[in-house]
């Protein structure tokens, strides 16, 4: 016998408009970019660490995914107190990826393919080894040098005291304090990371005229568009007054652009020079910000028509699994970006949080979770419960109006690997933390690519070095080898939904209109032309509504019936 339907109601009435295709002009507006952490990605020369040789091996399986870009977090020379995002040099390639020449034939490969690129831009701070840090180092207080970073004298007795009492966002004081070149205590410099990343200082005219210059070297070569790491930071307010009684009620005050030293208003000057480079092009290139914000109408702010194309969503990657939180995200992300003409940007993982698959097969919680690494903690993990969110989640995102991020793995299923021996850790947020906070390591382990054990293909056949990081021998199921042509697995979901996407003409840029009526944990949408998703976040079955075809469902349909925790793509 059938179990009984909750009944649907009726659909609500759409509002039209055309949809911009990813090949257009404006493709950047509809496209799907899949997010390539180089280190995990594919290991080409068998040293244990992703690298171009190993990237461009792999170029067919994006094209076949039927993702439109992919973005490529940091490749520069780096000592890799960071992952990268600690740059000594940002126009070359750190020998461990490969070369400049690699990199340029990579990119011309790609686009071949019809494949766009995007790379990692870090402007906020340096590596301590650039060469500008250990001119300053060199040239003491003072000096053209040191301006170029945020260099101040201490307080207290004989300055020996932090300029003020800011914190560095993996731990601990933002100051370290230097011993000047005649061998005495001296000034100190401020790191918003971590110590080897010395803050930019962006008063300063030659970094600017520094930034784009490297933008225009690597839009040269050919690259497509910039991700900017921290475009919410780089200016800091005049005085460097110090943070409130409580970092966190400061830090709220980010959400009108209080903060000392993030969302201040000069950021924006900075991004209308960088958009003028962009579109001095004949194709003009684009940038995505990663910008953490207190209220969407601050982050629209940012992709105003002068200034940059699209931001991250991180309201929607934060928000636990239930429809009122997912819904209000999305439509407070859609009403303060339209206001300004920029298309939504959707995201649910990234190389800096705990992957959807871990968050998602917990006990979800009553308020969006910032410190997802903390929300792990002590926390039962149901692993079948978190893959089938995380599959009625693709459909939800690869649905919604605007664009999309894809980060490396997710299309396999993968979880959080949450217990990495500690002696292997490598996020600085580990040691900075005292060991508390175990950091981001665990959504970085390479990815699996076939095999029965580790390292799954990531590695040629003949290596001998293991992978930077350990992979789990249960990612055996996961490979894209035991995965390919398997109709039930997450790569042949994300591949058809990739692929009816790129073909449905109501997808991609454009409006949808939600179903007024429709049940409380239910989030049901329409598009036009004759498109509707319905995503059932209740803990019963739910009855389809009325509708033309099945394109395409997280979990099997049975009786016209949508189980919970499935979404599905309907004609209408």
């Amino acid at each position: 016998m059938t179990p009984s339907c909750h009944p649907f109601p009726p659909p609500g009435t759409p509002q039209q408009r055309p949809r911009t295709s990813a090949a257009s002009h404006d493709w950047w507006r509809s496209a799907v970019v899949y997010q390539v952490y180089i280190r995990s990605f594919a290991d080409g020369n068998g040293d244990g660490i992703g690298d171009i040789a190993g990237l461009r091996n792999r170029l067919p399986y994006l094209v076949e995914l039927g993702v439109d870009a992919l973005w490529l977090n940091p490749w520069y020379p780096s000592p890799m107190a960071d992952g990268g995002y600690d740059v000594s040099d940002y126009r070359s390639i750190d020998p461990a990826f490969g070369t400049l020449e690699e990199a340029e034939s990579m990119m011309k490969e790609a686009h071949e393919l019809g494949l766009r690129v995007f790379l990692d831009i870090v402007p906020n701070h340096t590596s301590d080894q650039h060469h500008w840090f250990r001119e300053a180092l060199a040239a003491g207080p003072g000096s053209t040098a040191r301006d170029r970073y945020v260099f101040r004298t201490g307080r207290g007795s004989g300055g020996s005291l932090p300029p003020n009492n800011w914190r560095s966002s993996f731990g601990g004081p933002a100051w370290v304090r230097v011993t000047e070149p005649d061998g005495t205590p001296g000034q100190w410099y401020l790191h918003l990371f971590a110590p080897e990343q010395p803050d930019l200082n962006w008063e300063n005219a030659e970094v600017r005229r520094e930034f784009e210059d490297v933008l225009r070297f690597w839009f040269d070569i050919g690259v497509d568009g910039i991700r900017i790491d921290v475009a919410h930071g780089l200016v800091k307010e005049e005085g460097l007054p110090d943070l409130g009684h409580s970092d966190i009620e400061r830090i709220g005050m980010a959400a009108d652009g209080g903060h000392p030293h993030w969302d201040r208003e000069g950021v924006h000057a900075i991004f209308r020079g960088w958009r003028a480079v962009a579109n001095s092009y004949e194709e003009p290139r684009v940038f995505v910000a990663e910008a953490w914000m207190g209220a969407p109408d601050r982050l629209a702010r940012y992709v105003r028509p002068d200034e940059l194309h699209t931001a991250f969503n991180f309201d929607y990657l934060t928000a636990p699994w239930r429809a009122d939180h997912l819904r209000e995200a999305i439509d407070t992300n859609l009403v303060a970006f339209r206001a300004v003409g920029a298309p939504g940007t959707w995201v649910l993982s990234n190389h800096d949080v705990a992957r959807h698959v871990s968050r998602y097969g917990r006990p979800q919680p009553d308020e969006p979770v910032r410190a997802l690494s903390d929300f792990l903690k002590d926390t039962p993990f149901d692993l079948e419960l978190g893959t089938r969110r995380a599959r009625a989640a693709a459909l939800l995102t690869l649905a919604l109006p605007g664009g999309s991020y894809i980060y490396q793995g997710e299309e396999l299923g993968l979880w959080e690997i949450e217990n990495l021996p500690e002696e292997l850790l490598q996020d600085p947020t580990w040691m900075r933390s005292g060991g508390t906070d175990r950091g981001r390591d665990g959504c970085r382990v390479p990815i699996p690519w076939s095999g029965d054990c580790p390292p799954f293909g990531y590695s040629p056949p003949a290596a001998t070095a293991e992978p930077w990081l350990p992979q789990p021998t249960a990612w055996k199921k996961l490979t894209v080898q035991a995965q390919r042509g398997d109709e039930k697995s997450m790569l042949e979901l994300y591949r058809k939904a990739l692929h009816l996407r790129r073909a449905h003409p109501a997808l991609g840029d454009g409006t949808m209109a939600w179903d007024s009526t429709a049940q409380e944990e239910v989030l049901s949408f329409t598009r036009e032309p004759g498109f509707r998703c319905v995503v059932n976040l209740s803990e019963h079955q739910i009855a389809l509504p009325d509708h033309t075809d099945v394109l395409l469902s997280s979990a099997p349909i049975h009786g016209g019936c949508l189980q919970s925790d499935t979404a599905v793509w309907l004609t209408r």
